[in-house]
Parts: structure tokens; C-alpha cells; sequence
């Protein structure tokens, strides 16, 4: 039977576990908005944990920094002095220019004229001569796409799309693939016109501002177009073919001739950032106007144009970094399609961490129900670590996200779940065991009082009424500082259920003496004297066959039964203890065994009136009786009086 209900108990707490494992499970699968941005949170530690891999040679960074406004002047500079900055960038070699700038107004200098104020006899006006720049080819003009509920009436727009296939699964339910922009921040009509290449510099963050991600490609009247940074770098490898295959609603492919990009769901990049603000080589854009540059710097490299200076930049907070240049962003995307260097996230990734959710979480199930709390929590820990490290593993060799949050909350909540179901069936374990203990005492002192009864009737009565006065005593003696340590509620119970057995030992007192009416001879006064030691040793006989040692409830009630006759002063019996060497209970037992013996008991003597039994007690107060006792005594004394009439209504005893 007891192996059947541990059993039964292992279930329980068993399937208590299984429970938050399988809510994580789903949660892993529908990433709710609060757990997503958490799962991000935990990507940016991943992130900032691997080694950051270098960036490679083929990405340069051209900066219209506080140096260059200080030597050309105010932003926006002149049209004309742009297109002398892309003529200087191709003459160095530059394989190809992308402009992180939009020149969507015509130029406030729209005037004849060079750059130092002379008329110029080529150029009409310093729009024409950034055209002209253009024209020579390599030059990849940047632009903004709109994503507006409402379409804003749009000027017409001379972008560059691509041709691109996107393949979905045949049996998968149709969605889009792409963002889809309502409108676009176009470059004026003459400029768009002369470059040979444009791409959009859209580059949102995450919810909670962190950019992650940035799109490779978006649609837009139907036709798609693509980003700055791959417009770039399909402009400098010449790729001609691209297809967008879609896995799932979170993952698909891009292809770029022979390149598989992978993407998610929306053809955004997972950005593998190389490291923190200005890791890629920066050169002013006042040292390229005045050829300070070394003639291999730039050679064959995509040079990003855009602008530092302060009142002029536009920065985002990424993982590693809170201020991080807006035209980096673009060169870290280019340079991560060129080094083919990606994060990815598996298609079936989802499916793994749910899967992992249930692995982990069902065995740390069985473990917390077969072993244990405490090898659950090593378990916990040492899982929790595995699954952390391969993931920063998977991160740094693999380029590979799998995200740890879910099956972390799966194995945390499964423990924490069990743990309190653990302890609340093992709670109520103890409280059905302390009850049958309860049960138990109660059914002992019962049948005790039963023996006594069949030996004396009166003192079977006796120790019946002072059950309820030891409470009553005790309960006030517990608003005393000195006693109320010692005299806790479940104390107080004990102390309370145990007083019928004081005296037990009376049991072992012969019939003529116990029974004879009238006064005791000396010898039969000895004889009555025996039985708290009588008392005492049935009760160590019974701790020596059941083998019990240190028992709270056998201790008071050895306390109860062999100390209740000592006296303050000590000239009790059996020991002669004094003052504060008799324990609390025997020193609360001497006072109700007086007030019932004299009160209610007539074998010996006809019994006293309340008031007559109480002020009996005070004067042995000090010598027979605890002081501190007594004074809690003439507190409760009023309650005493109404038990007694209730008690011994049907006594024969007349007070006299």
C-alpha cells in the first residue's frame, strides 16, 4: 500500500512537470510579442559572446566627417563637388560607389558656376554636373522606400529593378514573401536617370530599437528592388540571376548566381556585425577631394559614401554598439554577401527548439519524480549550461541561431512547477500523517483514562476535567514574556491533550489505598506517592519496545506525569526539584491537579468553593506554586469557574 501511494505521488508531481513543458513547447511555436522581444534579448548576448570575425578587404567607407565640412563648408555641399568626390573615388579605383545619400530637391546652389564660385563653360547648373559624374558608371544611387498606409501621391520615380524569381512550395499557403512599399523618397529625375544602378536604404530596428536585420529585397508596384548594399555588390561581381526561394513563413533563400543568402520569412538579413562602431576603414571625404589617399586604399573595393559629421548622421543601436553609423550598416551588409559569411536560422528551427522543449523538459520531469529536488536542480543546471554553450558553439562556427530561451523557461518552469508540487504533496503527506499521529495520541490517552476509570472512576473524571483547565492556563501563561518561547500554539495542544494522563501511574496504586475513603496513614501516603514514578516507567517501557527516542509528545507527558506534585519551594515529590529546575508543564499541571482535587474530588475530604480554591492556591503561591503561574491562574480563574459548573454539574460534590 505505502509503495502504491509513493507511486501515486511520483505520478503526480510527474505530471505536474509535463504541464509547463508542453505550454513552452507551444509558446516556442506561436512566440508571443513579450517572448519574442525576449528571444532577441537573448540573441544579443549570443551575438556579443562569440569571437567577432574580421572585416574583409573588398568594403571601404568614405566619411563626410567634421574634418571635411570644416574644409569644404556647410552640408549639403554643392552638386558639383559630389560628383568631383565619385570622380576622385573612380580614379582611385573604387569598383564601385554606393551614395548612402538621397538628393531628393534640387541643389540649393542651382546656379552657373564651379565649385569655388567661377562659371563653368561645361555644365549648365551643379545638378547637371553631378549627373554628369554619374554617367561615368560604377555609381549606385541610394533612395527610400515608404511604407504608408495611405499612399502619398508619388512623383514619378526612375528606380532600377531587378528580375528576380520567387518560388514558393506548391502545397504551402500563399503569403507574402516581401515587404510591400507604398511610396519612395526618389532622387531628382535627372540624377536617378544617370546612375547606372540605385538600391533602397531602408534599415528598420526591432521593436525595441536594436537592429538585427535588414531587407535584401522589397516590392513596389509590383516590381522588386533592391537594397543599397546588394545593389553593390551585384553591380561589382556582375550577378545576373536571382531567385528568392521560400522555405516556410520564417525562412527562405536568396540566390545570387551561385550565392544562397539565407533570409527569413520577410527576405530580411540577419546582420553578423564585425564588431563595434568604425571597424571598417574609414577615409575622409576632404582627404579624397585633395588626393591625400594612397593610391592602393581604394582600389577595387565598394566604397560606401555617407555622412558622420555631427547635425548630419544618422546612427541605430545595434548588439554590440548604441552608435553605429547608418552607411556602416550598408557596409556590413555588403561585406557579409561577399564573404558569404551569414546567421542564419535553420528552416526547421522552430520545430528543433520545440522539440528540444519536450526532450529536456520530460527528462528533467522524470528525474525531479524518480531521484529528487535537489539532483533535479543539478540536472537543471547542467542542462541549462549544455544548452547555452552549444548555442554560443552553433553561433561562432556554424553562423547558426538556435535560440536557448524556450528550452531554458520549459526545464526552469517544469522544476519550479514539480518543486512546489512536490512539497505540496509531501506537505499534506505530513499533515495526514500528523493527524493519524494526532489520532493516535488521542486514541493512547483514551484508552489510558479507560484503565484509570476501571480503577477509580473519580480519578478517571479528575484527569478528564483538567484537560480543559490546562489549556485555559497555559494559553494565558503564553502572554508572559519569560513563557511565551516555550509555549506555542501547538505546545499549548499537547500540554493540553496530555494532562488527562498525570495521573496514569496511579494504575499501579493497590485498591486500599487508592479507593479508602477518609485520611492516608503514613505508610499508605508513601505508598500513594509511587505513582508519578509509577506513571513515568510505563511510559519508558513503552518508548523501549516501539524503539522511539527524543519524542516531543512522550517527553511532556513524562514531564506531566512525573513532575506535577513537585513544588516551588522544593519539598515536593518525587525528586524535590525547585523553582524553575520543574518544567513548564509540570509547574502549569500543579495548579489545575489543585483547583480540580479541591474543588471537585471527594474522596478524601469535602471539596471547596471556587472562591475557597482559589484563594488556596494563592497561598502557595511562592512555595508551593510558580509565582508567574499563579498570576495567570487569578487571570483565567473566572474561566475556570464557568468550566467547573459545566464539568461537574451532575458531581455529587457540594462546596461547602
Amino acid at each position: 500500500m505505502q509503495t502504491a501511494h509513493r507511486a501515486s505521488r511520483r505520478h503526480l508531481v510527474f505530471l505536474c512537470g509535463i504541464v509547463p513543458v508542453l505550454v513552452t513547447a507551444v509558446l516556442s511555436i506561436f512566440r508571443p510579442g513579450l517572448l519574442a522581444r525576449l528571444d532577441d534579448s537573448v540573441y544579443d548576448i549570443l551575438l556579443r559572446s562569440t569571437r567577432t570575425k574580421a572585416p574583409g578587404q573588398s568594403v571601404a567607407i568614405v566619411d563626410v566627417d567634421d574634418r571635411s565640412l570644416s574644409a569644404i563648408g556647410q552640408w549639403p555641399w554643392r552638386r558639383d563637388v559630389v560628383g568631383r568626390l565619385i570622380t576622385h573615388l573612380r580614379n582611385a579605383g573604387a569598383s564601385v560607389i554606393a551614395l548612402d545619400i538621397i538628393f531628393a530637391e534640387a541643389d540649393r546652389f542651382a546656379q552657373s558656376g564651379d565649385s569655388e564660385g567661377q562659371p563653368s563653360r561645361d555644365i549648365a547648373t551643379t545638378d547637371a554636373a553631378l549627373a554628369e559624374a554619374l554617367r561615368g558608371g560604377r555609381v549606385v544611387l541610394g533612395y527610400g522606400l515608404t511604407f504608408d498606409r495611405a499612399p502619398r501621391v508619388q512623383n514619378v520615380c526612375a528606380l532600377r529593378p531587378i528580375g528576380i524569381a520567387v518560388v514558393q512550395p506548391p502545397d504551402e499557403t500563399k503569403y507574402e514573401p516581401l515587404f510591400h512599399a507604398t511610396g519612395a523618397v526618389c532622387n531628382l529625375p535627372i540624377l536617378a536617370e544617370a546612375a547606372g544602378a540605385s538600391g533602397f536604404l531602408n534599415a528598420a530596428p526591432d521593436a525595441d530599437g536594436i537592429l538585427r536585420r535588414v531587407p535584401l529585397v522589397a516590392e513596389f508596384n509590383g516590381r522588386v528592388y533592391p537594397g543599397l548594399a546588394l545593389a553593390a555588390v551585384a553591380a561589382t561581381t556582375g550577378a545576373r540571376d536571382m531567385a528568392l526561394r521560400v522555405a516556410n513563413v520564417n525562412a527562405s533563400v536568396l540566390t545570387i548566381d551561385n550565392r544562397n543568402v539565407p533570409v527569413d520569412g520577410k527576405a530580411n538579413l540577419l546582420l553578423r556585425y564585425r564588431g563595434k562602431k568604425r571597424t571598417f576603414p574609414y577615409f575622409s571625404a576632404a582627404d579624397v577631394l585633395t588626393d591625400q589617399i594612397a593610391d592602393e586604399a581604394l582600389r577595387g573595393k565598394i566604397v560606401f559614401v555617407g555622412t558622420t559629421a555631427l547635425g548630419t548622421r544618422e546612427v541605430v543601436a545595434t548588439p554590440l554598439d548604441t552608435l553605429f553609423a547608418g552607411v556602416e550598416v550598408q557596409a556590413t551588409v555588403a561585406d557579409n554577401l561577399l564573404q558569404q559569411d551569414f546567421i542564419s536560422r535553420s528552416v526547421l528551427a522552430t520545430t528543433l527548439e520545440s522539440l528540444v522543449v519536450l526532450v529536456l523538459g520530460i527528462a528533467m520531469a522524470v528525474l525531479v519524480a524518480r531521484i529528487g529536488i535537489v539532483s533535479g536542480l543539478i540536472g537543471l543546471a547542467a542542462s541549462v549550461a549544455a544548452l547555452w554553450l552549444a548555442s554560443e558553439w552553433l553561433l561562432s562556427t556554424r553562423g547558426m541561431f538556435m535560440s536557448p530561451l524556450f528550452p531554458t523557461i520549459g526545464v526552469l518552469s517544469a522544476h519550479a512547477v514539480m518543486t512546489l508540487a512536490k512539497f505540496t504533496v509531501e506537505r499534506r503527506r505530513a499533515d495526514v500523517a500528523n493527524r493519524e499521529k494526532t489520532s493516535a495520541q488521542r486514541l493512547m490517552v483514551q484508552a489510558l483514562l479507560s484503565l484509570t476509570e476501571v480503577r477509580d472512576a473519580e480519578t478517571g473524571r479528575h484527569s478528564r476535567r483538567t484537560q480543559q483547565y490546562a489549556r485555559l492556563l497555559a494559553e494565558q501563561l503564553a502572554t508572559h514574556p519569560d513563557f511565551r518561547a516555550y509555549l506555542t500554539r501547538e505546545r499549548i495542544d499537547l500540554l493540553s491533550s496530555l494532562a488527562p494522563l498525570h495521573d496514569i501511574g496511579k494504575v499501579g496504586v493497590p485498591d486500599r489505598v487508592l479507593n479508602k475513603p477518609g485520611a492516608l496513614t503514613p505508610e499508605e501516603l508513601t505508598e500513594m506517592r509511587t505513582h508519578p514514578a509509577l506513571g513515568r516507567e510505563v511510559i519508558l517501557r513503552a518508548e523501549a519496545r516501539v524503539g522511539v527516542r527524543d519524542d516531543a509528545t512522550l517527553q511532556m507527558a513524562k514531564d506531566i506525569v512525573y513532575t506535577h506534585h513537585e513544588r516551588w519551594d522544593g519539598t515536593g515529590y518525587p525528586q524535590g526539584l525547585r523553582a524553575t529546575a520543574i518544567p513548564v508543564a509540570g509547574r502549569v499541571m500543579a495548579v489545575v491537579d489543585v483547583y480540580d482535587a479541591a474543588h471537585a474530588r471527594t474522596l478524601y475530604r469535602n471539596c471547596l468553593s471556587h472562591d475557597a480554591t482559589v484563594e488556596l492556591i494563592v497561598r502557595g503561591k511562592g512555595t508551593h506554586f510558580d509565582p508567574a503561574v499563579v498570576d495567570a491562574f487569578l487571570s483565567v480563574a473566572p474561566l475556570f469557574e464557568r468550566a467547573s459548573k459545566e464539568e461537574i454539574a451532575e458531581s455529587v460534590c457540594q462546596p461547602n
